[in-house]
């Protein structure tokens, strides 16, 4: 623009030397459209602002979210055309049926009188979990005429978590470990000193501690008190969320499935009440918010569209853990950090491993959930089987040939593998792990 009101300076000028009245006066008028209409422009789209409300904030697969998006013209001058855009990321729209499904549009071109709001509406289908920026918002006016645009980035954007469906277990009562009567507790690490089972004549080598004396009163000798034996109850969900362990032509539907699976395992072991963690080598979508603010101008709608998503990439090596612990809110930590969790480029399953073991607790199974099994994650699982933890394996495979070679090295190395079909193996595969995990 600045270079056409310098030719057009420069000819005026000339047409004025030579007295070319008509030329001069097209110039003058010529300069006179060029700066008005830059100008206006500016004086418009900074009057304009936006602000975005949602329905909700948090959903589950399935549920629709209401988007209202209200613009504003704060100055004295009426605006002859406004475009508006409310920005959804790329990904989320991409697939059919898309992760986001869209019911009316989120641009709108409107007209706006001093002071003036109008408002966009539209509505999200959660078709698919994840962690969705909603917005900015960009705003587009210019002239009458098309000579200058002007782009502004407004209306803050919101951050829409999708929790992950869970498969529930039906026809068996999660709450109980049998479908009647108790379980008798296995994997005996050590004594509960909560929980007395009885007493028996004093041994040599007992602590003062364990004396009972009570018993030791009424009968005239010493006694020591059986402590119940402690045992191997919950879960620890080991998720391998590396892209490299993924093929790409079955992406995303084995990603998903893992993660519906883990949702599935988690949801169980909570409703038995046993403490129940996670930990993973995938990335966390919030590690990808931009923290700069919103309210500034861009020259082009490509650039103000890149000013406002998501960053592609992030630099996190540490590995995402939900530390395994029984609470009320725990569920709800490990279904969202699921409905966040993205294919990485960090740490491999072998990586993590030597990386997590130190945070693993060795009174809950370590269920690995992983999508090829390979040397590397054979010795990472046998390391942990030697190291005293109960192990078991997940693997996410379509094939029946390939599970049965993928199983056979961890079997032989004591630990015990299942096979993740697809959806509807779900509840064969959970049902079994939730049982061991409460034996």
């Amino acid at each position: 623009m600045l270079h056409w009101i310098f030719i057009a300076a420069i000819v005026l000028g000339f047409s004025l030397v030579f007295e070319l009245t008509l030329l001069a006066y097209a110039m003058e008028a010529l300069v006179l459209l060029l700066v008005g209409s830059r100008l206006l422009a500016r004086q418009w789209i900074g009057s304009l602002t936006a602000e975005r409300e949602t329905s909700r904030t948090v959903a589950d697969v399935g549920d629709t979210v209401e988007v209202v998006v209200r613009v504003r013209n704060t100055g004295v001058l009426p605006i002859p055309w406004c475009l508006v855009e409310d920005l959804l990321p790329r990904d989320a729209l991409m697939f059919e049926p898309p992760n986001l499904g869209q019911r009316g549009r989120r641009t709108k071109l409107m007209m706006l009188a001093p002071r003036s709001t109008t408002e966009l509406r539209y509505e999200l289908e959660c078709n698919l979990r994840g962690y969705y920026q909603i917005g900015p918002t960009v705003l587009e006016t210019g002239d009458l005429f098309g000579l200058h645009r002007r782009y502004r980035v407004a209306a803050a954007p919101h951050f829409l978590m999708v929790y992950p469906k869970a498969i529930p277990l039906l026809g068996y009562d999660v709450r109980s470990r049998r479908p009647l009567g108790d379980v008798r507790l296995t994997h005996r690490l050590f004594e509960d000193p909560t929980r007395i089972a009885g007493v028996r004549p004093y041994a040599a080598g007992d602590s003062i501690r364990r004396v009972h004396w009570r018993a030791s009163a009424r009968t005239g000798v010493l006694h020591s008190k059986v402590f119940e034996p402690s045992a191997v109850a919950g879960m620890t969900l080991l998720v391998d969320f590396h892209q490299l362990s993924h093929d790409r032509r079955h992406e995303p539907v084995r990603s998903e499935l893992a993660i519906t699976a883990a949702a599935s395992l988690s949801q169980a072991v909570y409703e038995m009440g046993q403490q129940v963690g996670l930990v993973t080598n995938g990335r966390d979508a919030a590690d990808r918010i931009r923290l700069q603010g919103w309210g500034f101008d861009m020259r082009t709608r490509d650039a103000a569209r890149k000013a406002a998503e998501m960053l592609p990439v992030s630099d996190r090596l540490q590995p995402v853990v939900v530390p395994t612990r029984v609470g009320a809110d725990q569920l709800l930590r490990i279904r969202a950090t699921l409905a966040r969790l993205e294919l990485t480029d960090g740490l491999t399953l072998p990586q993590l491993v030597g990386e997590c073991m130190h945070r693993l607790p060795r009174n809950a199974t370590v269920v690995v959930i992983l999508p090829m099994v390979d040397d590397a994650a054979i010795v990472a699982m046998s390391m942990l089987k030697r190291q005293g933890f109960v192990v078991a394996a997940v693997v996410n495979l379509w094939d029946d040939y390939a599970f049965s070679v993928a199983s056979g090295p961890l079997r032989a190395a004591g630990i015990d593998t299942y096979q993740l079909k697809d959806e509807a193996a779900i509840a064969s595969v959970v049902a079994p792990l939730v049982h061991a995990a409460a034996a």
